[in-house]
């Protein structure tokens, strides 16, 4: 074979290499980084359940329920959906669980 041939096969075979690792390495920090992040969820979502099951409030404050799980808003909401959690109707930041503050029947 020709020795611009072999230099171009080995060349190739590097890039795809490379390509192959770069990849992998990727996948393997976003499993990571996902891992982290459920066991992080895991725990909050813990602290929501247990603040929205005192017994001493119906209804928490938005802000009071991101500071204590130091979470931004959105994420906090999107968990407090995922345990079960609602938003008062009234239009203020409170948030329940739906078992102790179900929706009304309409008449």
């Amino acid at each position: 074979m020709n020795d611009k041939i072999i230099i171009a096969i080995i060349g190739f075979a590097g890039v795809c290499l490379g390509a192959v690792i770069q990849i992998s390495g990727n996948l393997m920090s976003h499993c990571l980084q996902q891992r982290l992040k459920d066991r992080t969820d895991i725990k909050r979502k813990e602290l929501l359940i247990t603040m929205l099951e005192d017994q001493r409030f119906s209804w928490r404050n938005l802000k009071t329920l991101m500071h204590v799980i130091g979470a931004d808003d959105e994420t906090t909401k999107r968990l407090l959906l995922e345990i079960g959690a609602r938003g008062s109707e009234d239009g203020k930041d409170l948030w329940g669980l739906i078992k102790r503050n179900p929706f009304r029947k309409s008449q």
